[in-house]
């Protein structure tokens, strides 16, 4: 079955009409979205992150991997607990792992880090957040900003290059494993100005940061995911993803579902995108990108009536900054449903843009090559 795919123009047509009827009457349109996203995945089980052994690996107590999609380590000198990360397999264009989500490194998960790095064989870690504001530290820093080398149990990390873009910086890594004779290169796209309680303040660098990473990973043999983390690796991750995953989706002319692909991501890691506001900023940014940076809607949009709606924030606060001192495990708090998804017959299924999103981008003899774009 041939799916139909539509140019570039069409679909900003559609994308453009989309967003202003969700951004009608105060944003109705968005909030009734991301309220219906509430629940997915919440009975979602989480043993191994939850297990007293696992705690301590978490930065957060209360943002926990799903059990299903979670990446095990190689179990170390027989000790089953040695196979934990706080990470999951998420979709994002091409299969079920795509890419890992995961939290930013802690002083005692770094070399854990890096030896998933190495066995799920990545060559792509995308850092979405600074390592730390003030006296906050959001990522403890797991390789050299400057050309140098450190070493992180059985894997040697050494800076060779780093560049610097608009709001971001670009490493070259060499990894090299004490048991292995091959070297392998890492790309480490780090964009540190995107705060912590908010969305950047355009979508104008966002999307050139994540247009370089779409290109690259065009380019690059898919040895293995990509690796995208923040703090907690759900808020800022989440939106990257999505807005990537789409970027991707829009380039070989299908059409774009914001909703479907973050209801799926949230089936693979508990909030991904995690506020109104960055459910918003999804929006934008990729109207900004479609258009060029040309789209009224996209310029125009104020974001400031959103903030109210901010329940949930990247890092711990109030009484949620409390548990996260007190070592508490987001287990007390009340687990919901998922949402249900609505009936549909086969065929419908088939088509859904949640469905195209994943699984129709590996096969390019399906989609017409003149509808392409970059």
């Amino acid at each position: 079955m041939r799916v139909q795919t539509l140019p570039r123009a069409q679909i900003l047509q559609e994308f453009n009409l989309q967003c202003q009827a969700l951004a009608a009457n105060s944003y109705r349109g968005f909030k009734q979205e991301f309220e219906e996203l509430s629940e997915v995945g919440k009975d979602l089980p989480t043993r191994a992150g939850d297990s007293e052994v696992n705690r301590e690996k978490n930065r957060y107590p209360f943002i926990l991997p799903y059990d299903h999609c979670r990446v095990r380590l190689s179990v170390q000198n027989s000790y089953p607990h040695t196979d934990y990360i706080n990470a999951n397999f998420v979709p994002g264009g091409g299969s079920e792992r795509d890419f890992i989500c995961t939290q930013g490194p802690l002083p005692n998960t770094i070399a854990d880090f890096w030896r998933m790095v190495w066995e799920q064989n990545v060559r792509i870690v995308v850092m979405v957040t600074a390592l730390k504001h003030k006296d906050i530290v959001f990522c403890d820093k797991y390789w050299p900003l400057d050309p140098g080398t450190v070493y992180h149990g059985l894997i040697q990390v050494t800076t060779v290059t780093r560049k610097q873009g608009p709001d971001y910086f670009i490493t070259t890594i060499n990894l090299r494993h004490r048991d292995c004779p091959t070297d392998r290169i890492i790309t480490h796209y780090y964009y540190p100005s995107w705060p912590d309680r908010g969305v950047p303040k355009s979508p104008s660098t966002l999307c050139v940061f994540t247009e370089h990473v779409r290109q690259h990973l065009e380019t690059i043999p898919r040895l293995g995911p990509a690796v995208v983390h923040c703090s907690a690796g759900i808020g800022r991750t989440g939106t990257f993803v999505t807005l990537l995953w789409l970027q991707q989706l829009c380039a070989r002319g299908i059409r774009p579902d914001i909703k479907a692909a973050v209801q799926d991501l949230r089936l693979h890691r508990m909030w991904m995108v995690q506020t109104l506001e960055q459910y918003v900023f999804v929006h934008q940014c990729l109207l900004h990108w479609l258009s060029g940076g040309t789209s009224a809607w996209s310029s125009q949009i104020q974001r400031a009536s959103l903030n109210a709606n901010n329940d949930i924030q990247d890092r711990p606060k109030s009484s949620s900054a409390r548990r996260a001192r007190s070592g508490r495990s987001h287990r007390h708090q009340p687990r919901q449903k998922p949402a249900a998804d609505p009936p549909q017959n086969t065929m419908q299924q088939i088509l859904n843009p949640g469905n195209l999103l994943r699984r129709l981008l590996p096969s390019s003899s399906l989609l017409n090559p003149a509808t392409h774009f970059n």
